[in-house]
Formats: structure tokens, C-alpha cells, sequence
């Protein structure tokens, strides 16, 4: 009974200490890691990225079929975000169908350099990475 006392007051202390220091670090909506992170760092966005720096220009379809496990309605919603942020162009053409194409912008240019980075990052560690989830897994058994 004491043991359980003493394990749920450690326990209480703890969460106090890591609130006390989560209050220090601003973690705000306007934070700009944050606000960025939760933009591109979805399942598809970089994808997209890559694939417009891959091919500089792409109509709608062509995207698509390039990711081709992704719907049409994420797909849609995914490339209104980018355009959102401004990394991403949309170009309609007055013409019948109506054509449209998607681009990088100068400064979705910019960002692939360190998605490539983040992508060779991950290439080298990602042998020990999945070794480390095998050992973690093992030990919750």
C-alpha cells in the first residue's frame, strides 16, 4: 500500500516536472516550426514535392497515376495546401477541356534540398532504426 503511494505521488511529481518544462518551450499555434511541420509533414505532400521537382510541371492526372495510392479527393485536398503555403503553382488554361498544371515555386524549390537531406538521413539510418523498433518490440512481449 505504502509501495503505491509512494510509485503515484513519483508519478504525480513527474507529470508536474514535464509540464513545468513543456511550459518554457513556446509551443503556440503560431509557432513556425510547428505551423510548417503540420502543413508539409503529412503522408502525401512530400511525395507531391517530389515528384513536381521529378517532373517541373504536371497536370492533375499525371500526379495521380505518379502516386498512385493516393485518392483523388486527397490528392485535390493535399495540392490546395501546398498552393496554400505557396509551394506548390496551379495553372489553368483557358481551353476546352480546361487544362491545369502544377509547378514547384521558388519556394517549394527551396525546400527540396532538405527533403533530399531528410531522405538520405533516413536511407542511412534506417536499417538501425528498424532494428531498434525489432528490440523495443521484443521487450514489450
Amino acid at each position: 500500500m505504502f509501495y503505491t503511494y509512494l510509485k503515484e505521488t513519483n508519478i504525480e511529481n513527474q507529470l508536474v516536472m514535464i509540464k513545468n518544462k513543456v511550459e518554457k518551450f513556446p509551443i503556440h499555434e503560431d509557432c513556425p516550426v510547428r505551423n510548417v511541420f503540420d502543413r508539409f509533414g503529412d503522408k502525401w505532400s512530400v511525395l507531391i514535392l517530389i515528384a513536381l521537382d521529378t517532373v517541373p510541371q504536371m497536370r492533375f492526372n499525371e500526379l495521380h497515376k505518379g502516386i498512385d495510392i493516393i485518392s483523388q479527393k486527397m490528392l485535390t485536398v493535399t495540392l490546395k495546401t501546398l498552393e496554400a503555403d505557396g509551394l506548390v503553382k496551379r495553372t489553368m488554361f483557358p481551353q476546352i477541356p480546361p487544362r491545369v498544371e502544377y509547378a514547384l515555386t521558388e519556394r517549394g524549390k527551396s525546400l527540396i534540398p532538405h527533403i533530399h537531406n531528410l531522405v538520405a538521413w533516413s536511407k542511412e539510418h534506417m536499417s538501425d532504426i528498424q532494428a531498434s523498433r525489432a528490440a523495443y518490440n521484443k521487450q514489450l512481449v
